[in-house]
């Protein structure tokens, strides 16, 4: 959330966000209640004044026995204790719908992010590992003919369990999954120093808006026991979309101490997004779907540090894909592209040669997703109520906050699916990978379950 000093100040730089942002937020209005706020606040610490007087009056004229004068003051101090309560009443009601339309502004954009209205403008930062590719099969086979018959991805039957954008990992395409998240967490533990934490599934309200998933992206979110169009509060439970957001609110409404930070914490849990899966060509396989793996990396850092921060974890995220050998590029997010709460951000999209879809490399394929990290500044810490002191004396501050995959696990299951296949469809595992499968080195599949079965292969 923006402060109202920041918005009262930098009106135009605000315009500018809801502009690049495209979000639909009457500032105007704003502005006008932030004025007529103050003014009333203003007019109500002049009314205290003159009844405090009043007060004094009327103890000075009760003292000397003047009591027509006394009882005159005591019906001037109540009618201004009824202008008072008016006022003030009036006010609760500005502040309220104040704090109602603050919460819908989105971040401002950092002055060096690239100016652009959607993902055309966005720029690359960085590319790896494309000097040296290994010998693809020709054709790659995509993942999701691979993963079935490999028979290690179901859709079938994750369609019939619970709808369409939902799978079975099976055998060692379970194992794959698995062995990413550990081999995940051991690296940002062991070598980034970040504290492991299993947070809860369901998630309040309170915390979707700490985070900024609320209100803006409700249509998005998986509600337990009810319907996302009705209104809801803070005894309303949300499947996560990330762990960004039980992760971050651990620390909601606290106020930390200096010696605490930096603090890192990384978490791993399925995530839940209802918007997976509407988006064409992409609904094949596990690109985009309703619930998926990730390791997540938060931050809460000093101000003054928060951007040698967001190197650093776009180094930890991108090391992973380095150690498991996948080719990958960096793009910095232009301010029409990077969402509505970050002030910085970046993308790390890992390719995948199974689909010539997207503007690849020369070689073809497709670049995707697997980590947005994000440097949020006092964005989420506003919204959240997120402070530290800097020392025992001093008045407390609101902290930044980060975030960043490390990372997506299916996205980066495709990528190995489809990059480290070989021409007989068995697919090799990522060196990285092998101490988490048993010191397996190749997945050779495993044979089809059940009548509808039969024939296939032959």
């Amino acid at each position: 959330m923006l402060s109202r000093q920041f918005v009262r100040e930098h009106p135009d730089e605000v315009r500018r966000a809801l502009e690049t942002k495209s979000v639909d937020v009457d500032l105007d209005r704003i502005l006008e209640i932030d004025d007529e706020w103050r003014g009333l606040k203003a007019t109500g610490d002049d009314l205290r004044r003159r009844r405090n007087e009043v007060s004094r009056e009327i103890g000075e004229l009760k003292r000397d026995g003047k009591e027509e004068a006394a009882e005159a003051a005591i019906e001037r101090s109540s009618e201004l204790k009824a202008e008072l309560d008016e006022l003030e009443a009036r006010a609760d009601e500005l502040e309220s719908e104040l704090e109602a339309t603050l919460v819908e502004l989105p971040n401002v954009p950092h002055p060096d992010a690239p100016v652009g209205d959607d993902e055309a403008d966005n720029v690359e930062v960085d590319r790896w590992g494309f000097d040296d590719l290994r010998e693809l099969p020709d054709p790659v086979v995509p993942h999701y003919d691979l993963g079935e018959e490999l028979e290690i991805l179901d859709f079938d039957r994750g369609a019939k369990v619970s709808g369409g954008g939902f799978y079975f990992a099976k055998g060692e395409g379970a194992r794959l999954e698995r062995a990413l998240v550990q081999f995940m967490l051991d690296l940002h533990r062991e070598e980034h120093g970040y504290t492991d934490i299993f947070p809860p599934i369901p998630v309040n309200s309170a915390s979707m808006r700490g985070t900024g998933q609320f209100p803006k992206f409700v249509e998005d979110a998986y509600r337990l026991g009810g319907d996302n169009d009705e209104p809801y509060d803070d005894d309303d439970l949300w499947l996560l979309p990330t762990a960004e957001v039980p992760v971050t609110n651990m620390y909601r409404d606290e106020i930390l101490l200096d010696d605490d930070l930096p603090l890192k914490h990384q978490a791993y849990t399925p995530n839940f997004r209802r918007e997976a899966g509407e988006h064409g060509t992409e609904t094949r396989g596990i690109v985009r779907v309703h619930q998926f793996n990730k390791v997540e990396m938060v931050n809460f850092v000093r101000p003054d540090e928060s951007y040698e921060r967001l190197d650093g974890l776009l180094a930890e995220a991108t090391v992973v894909l380095e150690r498991l050998g996948l080719p990958y590029r960096v793009l910095e997010m232009c301010t029409g592209d990077m969402g509505f709460t970050q002030a910085k951000k970046y993308d790390v999209e890992v390719w995948a040669p199974g689909d010539d879809m997207d503007d690849g490399p020369a070689v073809g394929g497709r670049w995707l997703e697997v980590s947005s990290v994000s440097n949020f500044e006092d964005f989420q810490a506003r919204r959240a109520g997120i402070q530290y002191r800097p020392e025992q004396h001093e008045s407390a501050e609101y902290i930044h906050t980060l975030n960043g995959s490390g990372l997506a696990v299916p996205r980066v299951v495709v990528a190995i699916l489809e990059y480290y296949q070989n021409p007989d469809g068995t697919v090799e595992i990522p060196e990285a990978l092998r101490p988490h499968m048993g010191g397996a080195e190749r997945i050779d599949g495993q044979s089809p379950v059940g009548e509808s079965a039969l024939g296939r292969g032959e």
